[in-house]
């Protein structure tokens, strides 16, 4: 069953100004003579109650779904695909009682052609951040066997491999992934393997002893791990990465660290079969000496990049965005896009090669709300709306962003007194 909640939206302004020249972006609190109202459509799905850390991906057709269900002392990994407006059986992909489960750390999934790839984390050993990325690549054109229920197994090309070779009892994650040429997949993530041997009991005593670096490799369909390589050997902690494919090749965006810990976002691009340099976004000199958890988005259309990222630069919370129509060679100004204090936890889908829908969350009074907006490459941005109400706890995870032609996807966790679900929803990106 399907229903319709409506929205209130703010129609504010006609452009966000340039950072440098104002102290916040658009005020979402404006009076509501101003208010319009848009339709979002939220969908049933096939998640179970207890549920939490939905990621979505698209390979341009079908919108796939994967998600974390809790069982007693076990973790399930589920994976669903959106077809003509049906779920298809949730499959389970992979299950333990060993698992790093974390609600900034959460398991990826791509496609590409019949592959399908997914990630998720399991300790190495008693250490608190002692996990390796496990890795599972399964065939969705073979028929999968019933189990119990409605749930059905995936049929595996190979499964619960190790995604990394250096064999360290050390952090990997913050895992992103992509479609790839000849039905393989890009993969990139942190890897703590320089780390090994300090004390990790917090984030913020990260980098006491190596530090933290980024790193990439390519998965065929055959399940090898090739082309294993070091893209930055200093990095944030422990922030998402984010990965988009260019007609040049992929990209990387990411929360860079210096040596007097300036913690920025930085790109680096695959150019004629090397790896670039990495370079700076927006110069934010956010000094800051622990990682904030919060890491960038990118998207891409063609040549054109959007990225999105969260900085506390000047005090309080900001969510910027740039965009390059270089494949990200160069790019343009930054623009701030909150109105102040913002929690960050950003995503970013781009709807042309000018245009870009950015989300992100910001405090709404005493709540938390889930925004959602257009922007194009001169700054002038469409109506934000509120996508929901939500909650700053770290139980609420990182909400999910994605496009099928002309509609948005969104995917995030309620947080309730004793148990976690997971909420998608649509919206026709026109009407932004």
């Amino acid at each position: 069953m399907k229903y319709t909640l409506f929205f209130v939206t703010i129609a504010l302004f006609l452009s966000c100004k340039e950072d440098k020249n104002t102290e916040a972006g658009p005020n979402l609190d404006t009076a509501s003579e101003f208010a319009i109202t848009k339709a979002i459509t939220l969908l049933d799905n096939p998640s179970e109650k207890n549920s939490h850390l939905p990621r979505l991906f698209t390979d341009g057709n079908t919108l796939y779904l994967s998600w974390v269900t809790r069982k007693d002392s076990t973790d399930q990994l589920y994976y669903s695909a959106l077809n003509n407006g049906n779920w298809q059986s949730p499959v389970l992909i992979s299950e333990g009682t060993d698992w790093f489960t974390n609600w900034a750390d959460f398991p990826a999934i791509a496609a590409n052609d019949h592959s399908i790839l997914t990630s998720h984390l399991q300790k190495s050993a008693n250490g608190t951040y002692t996990y390796d990325v496990m890795l599972n690549l399964l065939d969705k054109n073979l028929p999968s066997p019933q189990t119990s229920g409605a749930n059905s197994k995936g049929v595996f090309t190979k499964q619960n491999f190790i995604l990394h070779n250096d064999g360290t009892k050390s952090e990997h994650g913050f895992v992103s992934m992509l479609p790839y040429q000849d039905n393989s997949f890009f993969i990139t993530w942190l890897d703590g393997r320089n780390t090994a041997g300090a004390e990790h009991d917090t984030h913020e005593s990260h980098g006491m002893g190596g530090a933290m670096t980024l790193r990439s490799a390519v998965v065929p369909a055959t399940g090898e791990i090739a082309q294993r390589t070091e893209l930055d050997n200093r990095v944030c902690d422990c922030c998402q990465t984010s990965a988009a494919m260019t007609t040049n090749g992929p990209v990387v965006v990411y929360r860079d660290r210096s040596e007097d810990e300036v913690r920025d976002i930085s790109i680096v691009r695959y150019v004629n079969g090397a790896w670039t340099k990495p370079t700076t976004l927006g110069e934010d000199n956010w000094k800051i000496a622990g990682c904030p958890v919060n890491g960038p988005s990118v998207d891409a259309f063609d040549d054109a990049l959007a990225v999105v990222w969260f900085t506390v630069s000047k005090g309080e919370g900001d969510v910027k965005v740039i965009f390059s129509e270089d494949a990200g060679a160069t790019f343009s100004r930054p623009y701030r896009i909150d109105s102040g204090s913002a929690t960050g936890r950003v995503d970013i889908v781009m709807l042309s090669k000018k245009e870009a829908a950015v989300m992100w969350m910001q405090p709404d009074g005493e709540d938390e709300a889930l925004y959602l907006m257009k922007i194009d490459v001169h700054g002038y941005t469409g109506d934000p709306i509120v996508i929901s109400k939500t909650s700053a706890a770290r139980a609420s995870g990182f909400p999910q962003l994605e496009r099928v032609g002309d509609t948005l996807f969104v995917a995030w966790t309620d947080v309730l007194e004793k148990s976690k679900h997971i909420n998608v929803a649509k919206l026709s990106a026109s009407a932004l």
